[in-house]
């Protein structure tokens, strides 16, 4: 089938604080031809399904590389993201997070993931604990030398016949895997009030311990030192880029 030429950009979605991820089918289908079309548009990172191992990543690399190349952009100015599905890619996934420096996100493929290991499936999925949060470690550790986000899995609720398309089970999974969703997702993930406060007072009271050359602060009954200040720091850009009040 052919591919019609690409005329949508990223610019619109860029100006609301949006980013843009376009999935390709597979570089052993038509994935160098989805590259030609969507690398011209500037999408923020390209993500690449069903991620088995380092080699995928790498040849993604070089396959985005070429379309920079005849689009006339720079090298490595598009990211990448990969998905993984089966469960010998999880027990690899600290080698495929480092195969690549565009590697910005990773995806974990929750539901391909259960039915490989023949899991039943529950409403609150603790029967892949143990897999997202070996994930999440794995994937912080290959990417040692920049920033990473792996994100355990898609939000489903899941029910005796697998997965639904509902919002039933917010907030318990994320990202958001259908249209339906991101209402739901941004009520549960977007900091309130409270909490905005609580990480202001954190992040004040810290630098302030700094500045007076001590170590750590108190703040609320919590110690808070170095490590422990990231979380309100982050916490706090996601309210400033959310719109949330500061």
């Amino acid at each position: 089938m052919k591919h019609a030429p690409c005329r949508w950009t990223v610019a619109p979605l860029g100006a609301v604080g949006a980013r843009l991820c376009v999935r390709i089918n597979s570089l052993h289908d038509d994935g160098p031809l989805d590259l030609a079309h969507v690398v011209p548009a500037r999408p923020d990172f390209v993500a690449y399904p069903k991620t088995a191992t380092a080699s995928d990543m790498r040849a993604l690399d070089r396959a985005i590389t070429t379309a920079e190349e005849q689009a006339g952009f720079a090298p490595g100015s598009t990211a990448s993201s990969l998905c993984l599905r089966p469960r010998w890619a999880l027990v690899n996934v600290r080698e495929i997070a480092a195969a690549s420096p565009r590697i910005r996100y990773a995806l974990l493929g929750a539901e391909d993931l259960a039915a490989d290991l023949m899991a039943e499936r529950s409403r609150e999925a603790v029967e892949l604990d143990y897999a997202r949060r070996r994930f999440v470690l794995e994937c912080r550790a290959g990417a040692s030398s920049r920033s990473m986000r792996p994100t355990p899995s898609p939000m489903r609720k899941c029910s005796a016949g697998g997965a639904v398309r509902t919002q039933a089970g917010l907030p318990r999974q994320e990202p958001c895997a259908f249209p339906t969703t991101p209402a739901a997702i941004v009520a549960a993930l977007i900091p309130g009030e409270a909490e905005m406060a609580q990480a202001q007072r954190m992040v004040a009271a810290f630098e302030a311990a700094r500045a007076r050359g001590e170590g750590r602060a108190l703040v609320d009954g919590l110690l808070v030192e170095c490590p422990p200040t990231s979380m309100p720091k982050r916490l706090l850009a996601l309210g400033a880029a959310s719109g949330a009040d500061t």
